[in-house]
């Protein structure tokens, strides 16, 4: 009973304009609120610095995208760089992260270089995935970034596993889980949700809500498009945040996170956090009007959280300059640095199939005959 009425109260919690929790609504949209003491004034530049890094590399992803230098899928975090850096402030280094395939930004805010990052889209060995995940399989163990998954919803049995693993072993690590609003349709989200509530597993499951399951509005397509009232199916906390205030999200997420390391019970965050281009970057996205594309760039977390730095004195224009130079260059020296990378060697395709050698382990190429004389 106790539970059940845990996780009505996280449902029914009065809700402002913008739909997030009051303790978020407290601070401005923006993310920076009154004035802080000289240690927040540094982590506020440090997080913009972050989101100017996520949205500068995206921007130059989506053009090496253009030039052929980027094969197959391709999907950016424009306009989500608030959640992005405030879900992974909320996180410790020894916590495990899963994505879907939009994780460009996410490995970037949990530390892994520019450099080896963007030599992943390029599909070279100096890549994370040593060049054979490409833009929708980065993964660092030492990270413990576990993976970005093409298949939508692939990452939840997968991060539910390791949360039961860390519980079997009695570790205080977290896994935390993102995935799109249109995988909270598929079966795999309410498998996931199930298991880890039944066996009160260190779990935080993410809902990045942009609005848009590729082009379909979630309200056309979920019959409760609040996503975070799903929780309460599974007696779950949960909550949504406004996921263009940088801070808000991080301080919604480290409750979360606290709540599954200190209790094992794990817990439903949604960010709403619309993209500011198309599902990716081939799609032009003209399932939006030309208001709704507006009204997008108005909202731009970036634009907003430099302009409130600005005018609480927390960054001058001067100060802010510096940074975007500085970030530009990180970001260009991270493109020459996949550029003049080698390609894998074909003969590495098969190294990682399997975690130990497998006897008789197929290694046939697509042009290698069946049988060899």
């Amino acid at each position: 009973m106790a539970e059940t009425t845990k996780a009505r109260r996280a449902e029914t919690r009065p809700r402002n304009k913008a739909g997030t929790a009051p303790g978020a609504a407290a601070r401005t949209q923006n993310g920076t609120g009154p004035a802080a003491p000289a240690a927040e004034r540094d982590e506020l530049v440090a997080y913009y610095r972050q989101m100017l890094l996520i949205r500068r590399f995206e921007e130059r992803a989506a053009r090496a995208y253009t030039e052929a230098k980027i094969g197959g899928y391709c999907h950016l975090n424009l306009g989500e760089e608030a959640t992005v850096v405030g879900l992974m402030a909320a996180l410790r280094p020894t916590d495990y992260l899963f994505t879907n395939y939009r994780e460009h930004g996410y490995a970037l805010a949990k530390g892994i270089s520019s450099d080896r990052v963007m030599a992943e889209l390029y599909g070279r060995s100096t890549g994370v995935s040593k060049g054979w995940g490409g833009s929708m399989h980065l993964f660092d163990a030492e990270a413990r970034l576990l993976g970005g998954y093409g298949i939508v919803g692939g990452q939840l049995p997968l991060a539910t596993g390791a949360a039961l693993a860390v519980s079997y072993k009695g570790g205080d690590e977290v896994v935390m889980c993102h995935m799109g609003d249109g995988t909270a349709a598929i079966g795999a989200f309410h498998e996931s949700l199930n298991i880890a509530a039944l066996w009160n597993l260190p779990a935080v499951f993410v809902v990045i809500n942009n609005g848009l399951g590729m082009g379909t509005t979630v309200e056309a397509s979920a019959a409760e498009p609040e996503l975070y009232r799903r929780g309460a199916a599974y007696r779950m906390e949960s909550a949504r945040v406004d996921g263009s205030d940088v801070l808000a999200v991080r301080d919604a997420a480290r409750l979360a996170v606290e709540r599954a390391r200190a209790e094992s019970r794990p817990y439903l965050l949604e960010a709403v956090s619309p993209r500011l281009r198309g599902h990716s970057v081939v799609d032009p996205a003209r399932y939006r009007t030309k208001e709704e594309r507006q009204a997008l760039l108005e909202q731009d977390p970036v634009a907003a959280l430099a302009a409130r730095l600005e005018e609480d004195g927390v960054l001058p224009a001067a100060d802010r300059d510096a940074v975007e130079a500085e970030v530009r260059a990180e970001v260009e020296a991270a493109a020459a640095f996949a550029d003049q990378s080698p390609a894998p060697e074909v003969s590495t395709l098969f190294d990682y199939t399997y975690a130990t050698p497998v006897a008789g382990e197929l290694r046939r190429l697509p042009a290698d005959p069946v049988f060899r004389s």
